[in-house]
């Protein structure tokens, strides 16, 4: 097995169709569709699209540049289950046709393996293969799998043609497998002559379940800190997983809609987020809340190798920024939670990045956060800055919650984050 060049991660509709005889049950009787509700579809997972960057980025994609006969194996964890699933795929950023010959999903079980009986092929508009449109996303056709709360699926793709990689997730903290040939079907592929291994998310954009009718979801709209910089590999220690499972007993469903060097006002390692906003978070199924927590790049990019001839945003454009958001959010009915920007003092030393803090630009954070506590905009507000700073030295993070790159949070800065995090501001009104 061959690993793609790894670099450390600090620095979104088809028809149902019945599954094979040896998958599925036999067609619901008319009866037993007048008795059914009506499918709720939730969005129980998502990884935000990023375009893939060149050779000349200062970090490296991590993902090969030309797809051709390769099955993708990808393990993500839901978070609410339900009794059927579809997935999102996306070629949001390419500018020919993608070609899916085959994909499938399944439960899955350790590293590359699928639980055995539990393998569906999927289907796409009734058919075993696709073409995904330049920058469109596609839908496959749900299929019926019993999903727990919780669990890890294995999604399966195979690119039969040459196809540029172009639209993936850079930090997707779980291991992912190219192997040759169509292996939609096979119980383990890491085994594979020819395997490689990333990190990276591949084409794959979001997992939906059909569930109970109360259920929604709450998004989390944010940078690295949100994508899991610095949380264990493969382990579902982000704060966003931590807070999923403090919400999956009550049906409410986690997306995670960071990226890694996201901003809010600027294309970064991703569009800005005003742009993303709609896509990553308003039109995904379910979401009734969204928690935002961005900005710590705007301020603190400009002047180091990721930009430096921009200049830093004021003030008062970074809060017109997040008035944008709010506005959107509000307009569909969607509950804004604002949460503070987490101390950075002394971040990323040792690397290209060690201007990345200044005291100037910590001055800029500390007064965007009195803004976010006091200026009444926000539904509600979770003031991590607070939570996560060491008491002794508030423009660090407390030690015991620092990675080590005193920027990023580590495990037990996560869940220390997801756990200050009171339930009631984000579960459904009763």
């Amino acid at each position: 097995m061959t690993s793609l060049p790894a670099f450390p991660a600090s620095a979104a509709l088809a028809l149902s169709l019945s599954l094979s005889l040896s998958l599925s049950s036999a067609p619901a009787s008319a009866a037993d569709a007048v008795a059914r509700p009506p499918a709720a579809w939730l969005a129980s997972w998502t990884a935000s699209p990023q375009a893939v960057w060149g050779s000349d980025f200062v970090l490296p994609a991590n993902v090969p540049a030309v797809l051709h006969g390769q099955t993708v194996r990808q393990v993500a964890r839901v978070s609410v289950g339900g009794r059927r699933v579809r997935i999102v795929l996306s070629n949001a950023y390419g500018k020919l046709p993608l070609r899916i010959g085959a994909a499938s999903v399944a439960l899955a079980a350790s590293g590359s393996a699928i639980e055995a009986g539990s393998l569906r092929t999927l289907t796409f508009a009734g058919q075993p293969s696709a073409t995904v449109a330049p920058g469109a996303p596609l839908i496959s056709d749900p299929v019926t799998l019993s999903v727990p709360d919780l669990a890890r699926l294995a999604v399966s793709m195979y690119v039969p043609h040459r196809t540029p990689a172009t639209t993936f997730h850079w930090d997707g903290r779980e291991t992912a497998w190219l192997a040759p040939q169509d292996q939609t079907r096979a119980m383990r592929i890491d085994d594979a002559p020819g395997v490689q291994t990333t990190t990276a998310r591949i084409l794959l954009s979001a997992i939906e379940v059909e569930a109970a009718p109360a259920a929604q979801a709450v998004a989390i709209l944010g940078d690295s800190i949100t994508d899991g910089a610095s949380a264990s590999l493969g382990q579902d220690t982000r704060w966003p997983d931590v807070l999923a499972e403090r919400l999956a007993p009550h049906g409410v469903a986690v997306l995670n809609a960071g990226i890694s060097g996201g901003r809010l006002l600027s294309d970064g390692m991703g569009e800005n987020a005003l742009a993303r906003f709609e896509r990553d978070v308003l039109h995904q199924p379910g979401v009734r809340a969204v928690i935002v927590l961005i900005g710590i790049n705007d301020i603190s990019w400009p002047g180091t190798a990721f930009a430096r001839q921009e200049k830093r945003p004021t003030l008062e454009a970074l809060k017109a920024g997040y008035a944008q958001l709010i506005a959107q959010a509000r307009s569909r009915g969607v509950r804004v939670i604002g949460a503070t920007l987490t101390p950075f003092g002394g971040a990323l030393p040792g690397t290209p990045l060690d201007d990345y803090y200044q005291e100037e630009k910590d001055a800029l954070r500390q007064q965007l956060n009195a803004w976010i506590r006091g200026s009444g905009s926000y539904d509600a507000v979770l003031d991590f800055d607070a939570w996560a700073r060491d008491p002794a030295h508030p423009q660090r993070l407390l030690p015991a919650y620092d990675s080590g790159d005193h920027l990023h949070p580590g495990d037990a800065g996560n869940r220390a984050l997801a756990e200050g995090i009171d339930l009631s501001l984000l579960l459904p009104a009763r």
